[in-house]
């Protein structure tokens, strides 16, 4: 074995602690010094774990009406999120620093007066090196998070691998996951909420259909029951899942298995049939306010 392609990764089961967000980067804090210290090099934490889910929350909301007792859960919940970046960010990259590795994180970013659900990259210099936000909130999400666009499809060439991560459900929009693989990404990572039993067969589909490897991270509280696992090109699961328990998988991913899983299929390769079908991406950034050509005129 080739050691130096082969990255130890961690991927951190374990819950928010809602609507204290310091708290919850002491965790952070400290799972991932216990991972540093099997060695890991690249630690995933779950969806929203800094700013948390409210699973079960319905923040007074019905068609057509919205209530007072609703909007100051929803204050709350947004004095909970974080701006990126920020002095929250700055700890979590200075954890990152600290155990040399790099930190996948999920978090729930204050953006003006919007939410989003984000996954940010830390790199072991202690960097904010990029970001994800969901693109697609389900159901009540839609509710409390806005909408990011295409400009944060964000895979990162690193020494360690191609690093992407993409959220939740966004993983079941087969487009954003061609979109993924068109980008080469070997370290899938899936931050999530979803405990159901289909969702560990879906991980191990995303896979095999996209030949790396995925690390799914789900939260574990009280009433999420986790269920975080890791795969390998071919399907094949390295480690997990783990139900009911706050725990951190381990697995030592061997890159060279990619092109080994690629000698038979490449999405978007040579087993694509781009004369049939394309896919168009759309990477810009979409803000809702733009100055005209003209105000940019000295």
């Amino acid at each position: 074995m080739d050691s130096a392609r082969v990255t130890r990764a961690a991927v951190v089961q374990a819950g928010s602690i809602l609507f204290n967000t310091p708290a919850t980067l002491d965790k952070l804090e400290q799972h991932a010094a216990e991972a540093a210290s099997q060695g890991a090099q690249l630690i995933v934490f779950p969806e929203a774990f800094v700013g948390g889910y409210p699973k079960g929350m319905d923040f007074g909301a019905v068609v057509g009406r919205r209530t007072p007792e609703g909007r100051a859960q929803f204050r709350r919940y947004f004095d909970s999120a974080i701006d990126v970046p920020g002095p929250e960010t700055g700890r979590i990259a200075e954890a990152a620093r600290r155990h040399r590795a790099w930190i996948v994180a999920g978090v729930i970013e204050r953006d003006g007066g919007t939410l989003y659900c984000t996954a940010l990259f830390f790199s072991p210099q202690g960097v904010l090196a990029g970001k994800h936000r969901k693109i697609m909130p389900t159901a009540m999400e839609r509710l409390i998070w806005g909408y990011g666009d295409g400009s944060t499809l964000t895979v990162l060439d690193t020494p360690i691998g191609k690093l992407g991560a993409v959220i939740c459900w966004e993983n079941y929009m087969p487009a954003l996951r061609l979109a993924m693989y068109s980008k080469g990404i070997e370290l899938y990572c899936a931050p999530t909420v979803d405990d159901r039993d289909t969702w560990a067969v879906s991980m191990r589909h995303i896979a095999c259909e996209g030949r790396c490897f995925v690390l799914s991270a789900v939260q574990y509280t009280g009433n999420i029951r986790g269920g975080s696992i890791i795969v390998n090109p071919l399907g094949q699961v390295l480690a997990g899942p783990v139900y009911d328990a706050e725990t951190i998988l381990i697995a030592d991913l061997n890159r060279n298995e990619i092109a080994e899983g690629k000698f038979d299929f490449d999405a978007t390769g040579h087993y694509a049939r781009p004369d049939i079908f394309q896919l168009k991406v759309n990477e810009s950034p979409t803000p809702p306010v733009s100055p005209s050509e003209d105000t940019r005129k000295p």
